[in-house]
C-alpha cells in the first residue's frame, strides 16, 4: 500500500522536524514548507493526503493559505495554532479547515487526528467509487440533491461549493433523517474521533453548511437543532 503523504507547513523548523520524525516513524511520507507561499505551492502540486497548517506564517498567513487551498482542493486541513483565542479557531474552520489543534500538543493526539482525517477521507472516496460502479447513488430531499457519483450537492440544480467535511456531514444526517445526533456522536461518526476533538468544530461546520444549503440559515428547513441534544435532518 502506498504511503500517505502529509504536508507540514510550519515556520518553526524545530517543531516541523519533531512532527516529521514522528510521522515518518508512523509510515507517512512527509513534505515540508516553512512559509505560506511555499506551503500553498506544495499543497497544490505534491498532492498531499493531509495538510498540517500553522496559522502564524511568514509571507502568507495560514488563514490565507487555507482559503486559497479551498478554492480548488478538498484535502483535509488541520490548523496548528499557538493561540487559545476562540476567534482564531473559528476563523480557521470558517475558511474550510477540517480541524484545529493548539500548541503545545501531544504527538499521540496529533497522530490520532491525522489518522482519523485520512481514514475518513479514504472511506468517503471509496464510497464514491462504489457508487460509480453501481451506476451512481443520487438522493433528493426537497430542492436538494446529493450525488455520490459526482460527490456534489445541488440546490435547485445549482452546484453548491461544499468542503469534504460539509458534504459528509450533510450526507450522514440526510441518510438518517429525523434521527437526532449529539455533537459527540457526530465527532465520532463524521470526523472519526472517539475521544479527541472539540464539539465546537461540529457547531461551526453546521453553521457553514446551513449558510450554503438553507434559504434562511436563521430559520432552517433541513438541518435542525434539537435544543440541548444536537442536530438532525428534516425532509421539508
Amino acid at each position: 500500500m502506498k504511503a500517505k503523504k502529509v504536508l507540514i507547513i510550519e515556520d518553526e523548523k524545530s517543531i516541523s522536524d519533531i512532527i516529521k520524525f514522528n510521522l515518518t516513524k508512523e509510515g507517512y511520507e512527509i513534505e515540508t514548507a516553512y512559509d505560506g507561499e511555499e506551503g500553498l505551492n506544495k499543497a497544490l502540486t505534491v498532492n498531499p493526503d493531509l495538510v498540517l497548517l500553522d496559522i502564524m506564517l511568514p509571507v502568507m498567513d495560514g488563514f490565507q493559505v487555507c482559503k486559497k487551498i479551498r478554492e480548488s482542493n478538498n484535502v483535509p486541513i488541520i490548523m496548528l495554532t499557538a493561540k487559545e483565542e476562540e476567534v482564531d479557531k473559528i476563523l480557521g474552520l470558517e475558511l474550510g479547515a477540517d480541524d484545529y489543534i493548539t500548541k503545545p500538543f501531544g504527538m499521540r493526539e496529533l497522530i490520532a487526528r491525522i489518522k482519523a482525517n485520512i481514514r475518513r477521507t479514504s472511506f468517503m472516496m471509496g464510497e464514491a467509487e462504489a457508487s460509480k460502479e453501481h451506476h451512481g447513488k443520487i438522493s433528493t430531499y426537497g430542492n436538494l440533491t446529493i450525488d455520490m457519483t459526482k460527490y456534489e450537492v445541488r440546490k435547485d440544480e445549482r452546484v453548491l461549493e461544499l468542503t469534504l467535511r460539509e458534504f459528509e456531514l450533510l450526507k450522514y444526517l440526510a441518510e438518517q433523517e429525523n434521527q437526532v445526533f449529539s455533537r459527540e456522536q457526530l465527532l465520532e461518526e463524521v470526523w472519526g474521533y472517539e475521544y479527541y476533538g472539540d464539539i465546537r468544530t461540529v457547531d461551526v461546520t453546521v453553521r457553514r453548511l446551513r449558510e450554503k444549503v438553507e434559504d434562511d440559515p436563521g430559520d432552517p428547513k433541513y438541518i435542525m437543532t434539537k435544543r440541548g441534544i444536537g442536530y438532525f435532518f428534516r425532509r421539508p
